[in-house]
């Protein structure tokens, strides 16, 4: 009849251990699992495809980030805002926030005294605020930056944009206007501005709180600044496109914003002219700026702008007269308080 048929596993009977070739007596045999680090009984081989998984599912995570200098940080302080910086890079803004906190605190602590390194943690910790959707203290936060680095650019740009989100429009654009007087590149400002402008139309600005005028020395200062690697990627982008037609916008644009300001001059609007030409790049009209500096009484920036326009051209007869006025208002404001109060009875 052939051989007799097995019984399906877990089948009682003691013929089963015979079948199977197991112990003498019918007795069940104990099959025991692979240990751990086991392959068949024997030690698992670390040059096997399976030990190579296993050493590769655990690669060494690298730190190194947290030792890098953080301007006038002490080490432990720094460690916590380079690892706030490595966690908002991946998204985590709440853990990045608690990390900069932290540095906050400590600088108290440790009695830190440095308004670039505050600034940039309160400037921090603020993005983080921004990304959370609480405006609220981002504003707060960006406005302590800026009383620790007045014109310091991404706190402005951050709470400008707080601003927006919470509807305070006439701060936003305030904050945004003074953000281009030192970077003319922020695509996001202009983008702002020109939604907010459109939205209300002009007699919303009329309302408007005052712009302040960001000192030549602080624009320049951020010109020089070279580019971050952002910058950069995006500028070549852009000269490998059709150069002709970036260069006609360019011209276009200020063609407009000279006009405009020359249009706020002949009204007697001088800060807001002031604004136009700052806003500017390239070609700067030195000298035309210059008139807004002088009507403003701010004669050292009317002589520096002068300065730059004839070093670009050395025939420009108006740039000249403008800056002997410029050393006229100079050296009036040095005169000895009596002298000056003759000089106005004189005047009356």
């Amino acid at each position: 009849m052939g051989n007799a048929q097995e019984k399906p596993p877990g089948g009682g009977g003691g013929a089963k251990g015979a079948h199977h070739g197991g112990p003498a007596g019918g007795k069940p045999q104990n099959h025991k699992a692979p240990e751990k680090g086991l392959s068949n009984g024997s030690p698992q081989d670390n040059n096997s495809p399976a030990g190579r998984k296993e050493e590769q599912a655990s690669p060494a995570v690298d730190t190194s980030y947290l030792d890098a200098p953080a301007g006038a940080l002490p080490p432990h302080l720094a460690r916590l805002k380079n690892e706030g910086n490595h966690l908002f890079k991946h998204g985590q803004f709440g853990e990045a926030l608690g990390k900069y906190t932290q540095a906050i605190e400590g600088c108290a602590e440790a009695g830190v005294d440095s308004p670039d390194d505050l600034c940039i943690l309160y400037s921090n910790r603020a993005a983080c605020y921004l990304k959370d959707g609480n405006s609220a203290d981002c504003i707060q936060d960006c406005t302590k930056a800026l009383e620790l680095q007045p014109y310091s650019l991404k706190p402005l740009l951050r709470r400008a944009m707080a601003y927006e989100s919470l509807e305070r429009y006439r701060k936003a654009y305030v904050d945004y206007k003074t953000v281009l007087q030192m970077d003319t590149g922020i695509q996001a400002a202009h983008d702002n501005i020109n939604k907010m402008e459109k939205r209300d139309g002009p007699e919303w600005r009329e309302k408007l709180p005052e712009i302040p005028a960001v000192p030549l020395s602080v624009q320049q200062q951020h010109r020089e600044k070279p580019a971050s690697i952002e910058q950069a990627q995006q500028l070549s982008k852009h000269q490998k496109g059709d150069k002709n037609r970036v260069f006609l916008i360019q011209e276009a644009r200020f063609s407009l914003l000279k006009q405009e300001g020359n249009g706020l001059v002949k009204k007697g609007l001088f800060q807001e002219a002031l604004q136009k030409y700052s806003e500017l790049c390239g070609g700067l009209p030195f000298s035309s700026r210059a008139i807004c500096y002088l009507k403003l009484l701010n004669y050292e920036e009317a002589k520096q702008d002068c300065d730059s326009a004839i070093r670009l051209d050395p025939t420009n007869k108006k740039a000249f007269y403008r800056r002997a006025l410029a050393f006229k208002g100079l050296q009036v404001i040095k005169l000895p308080p009596s002298r000056l109060l003759g000089l106005f009875i004189n005047l009356s």
